[in-house]
């Protein structure tokens, strides 16, 4: 009973830090802007570590079950 909750926690951080890892990587690899009127350098960074903070939750949600 308690665990659905962590499931699906640990699913949704999951999926959205995998996603956002994907997202960053193809706007890099076409030179395009991460976010507008940001520096490429610094968004791309800002992203890339938003998406491995939220792989690691995910991650961590998992080992509590």
């Amino acid at each position: 009973m308690e665990s659905g909750p962590t499931i699906f926690t640990g699913t949704v951080f999951a999926l959205f830090g995998g996603a956002l890892l994907m997202w960053t990587a193809v706007r890099v690899r076409h030179r395009e802007p991460v976010a507008q009127g940001v520096s490429p350098v610094a968004s791309a960074t800002l992203a890339t570590l938003a998406s491995v903070a939220a792989l690691a939750v995910g991650v961590w949600c998992f080992t509590r079950l």
